[in-house]
């Protein structure tokens, strides 16, 4: 009784399949993306200066980075000395 001429055929369960895969990778990411708001996960740190130690690095965590840099043999043994006399010079 019915007549389907003019389908997509193969085609179309192709396209149907593409942009039904396309549809649920959508879906999941807005549900993570939701759930990571709702939850307050961030990746992004807090404004304000840096704890003692970490990034800013004065005083005797210069003189760790700059022990660190000569181990790893990126600095040589008299720049390693003229830097820390600099260093301890400025205190």
């Amino acid at each position: 009784m019915m007549w389907y001429d003019g389908g997509w055929g193969w085609g179309g369960w192709i396209v149907m399949t593409v942009f039904t895969v396309l549809l649920w990778a959508v879906l999941i990411v807005g549900l993570v993306a939701l759930v990571r708001l709702l939850t307050g996960t961030r990746h992004h740190q807090q404004p304000g200066p840096p704890p003692p130690g970490e990034g800013g690095r004065q005083g005797r965590g210069a003189e760790n980075l700059l022990a660190e840099r000569f181990a790893r043999g990126e600095i040589d043994e008299d720049e390693y000395k003229r830097r820390l006399a600099l260093l301890r010079e400025h205190r």
